[in-house]
C-alpha cells in the first residue's frame, strides 16, 4: 500500500487560448472511478455546444485505473497527452476533464497533443496539489478534566485531530502515522499519567 499520494488540491477550471480556439481545463478530485465518471458527465452537460469534451483520470494511490477519451479528436491526440500529464505529475485520484472550442484553426496533431497535455499541466498550476499521507485512525478516550489540556498538547505537537465528541467521557479522533503509533502510547501514558486509553481503528489518508 503506498504511503502517500498527490492529488489536485481543489476543484476548479483553467482556461487556455490557443490559435483561437479555446481550451478549458476542468479539474477535480475523484475518490472512485464512479466519481471521475459523474465529473466527465457533469462538465459535459455544461458544454453541450463545445466541439469536444476530453477526459483522463487516475484511480488509485497506485494508479491502478488510469481512463482517458478523445471524444472525436483524432486517436491519441486528447486524452492520452492529458494522462500522461496527470501521470508525469505523479496525480492520483484526480479527473480531468479539457472543453474545446474550435476556434477555426486547425492545430495538427502535435498541435493538438500540445495543446490538451498543456491545459491540464497550466491547470494543475493554477489549482495547485497536495499530498496526502497514509495513517491510522485512532480514537482516545480520556476524562473531562484532562481532555482539554490533551486535546492542545495533540495539536501543539501537530497531532491531526479529525473530531473530539464530549460523553461520559471524551472521546478525541486523530490520526497517526504507522511508524508512530508506540511512541505515541508512551507519549499518551505520560501526559495522562496512564489515564488515557487509546484504541486504533483503520487506515486512511489525509493531508500531511
Amino acid at each position: 500500500m503506498q504511503e502517500q499520494y498527490r492529488t489536485v488540491a481543489r476543484e476548479g477550471v483553467h482556461e487556455t487560448e490557443i490559435n483561437r480556439s479555446r481550451f478549458l481545463c476542468a479539474l477535480a478530485p475523484a475518490a472512485t472511478e464512479e466519481e471521475a465518471q459523474e465529473f466527465v458527465a457533469r462538465i459535459r452537460r455544461e458544454h453541450p455546444t463545445a466541439t469536444h469534451n476530453c477526459f483522463a483520470y487516475v484511480i488509485g494511490a497506485d494508479a491502478a485505473v488510469q481512463k482517458a477519451s478523445d471524444d472525436g479528436e483524432p486517436g491519441g491526440t486528447a486524452g492520452v497527452p492529458m494522462l500522461q500529464m496527470l501521470l508525469r505529475r505523479e496525480l492520483r485520484y484526480t479527473a480531468a476533464v479539457v472543453t474545446r472550442y474550435y476556434g477555426g484553426v486547425k492545430l495538427g496533431a502535435g498541435g493538438l497533443i500540445r495543446a490538451y497535455g498543456g491545459a491540464v499541466g497550466e491547470a494543475l498550476d493554477a489549482l495547485g496539489t497536495v499530498v496526502r499521507r497514509r495513517f491510522r485512525l485512532a480514537t482516545v478516550q480520556v476524562d473531562h478534566q484532562r481532555a482539554g489540556k490533551l486535546e492542545n498538547d495533540l495539536r501543539t505537537t501537530g497531532r491531526t485531530v479529525r473530531e473530539v465528541r464530549y460523553g461520559e467521557s471524551v472521546t478525541i479522533e486523530i490520526g497517526l502515522p504507522d511508524a508512530e503509533v508506540d511512541a505515541f502510547r508512551a507519549w499518551l501514558a505520560d501526559a495522562t499519567a496512564g489515564t488515557a486509553h487509546l484504541e486504533l481503528g483503520g487506515e486512511a489518508y489525509g493531508e500531511g
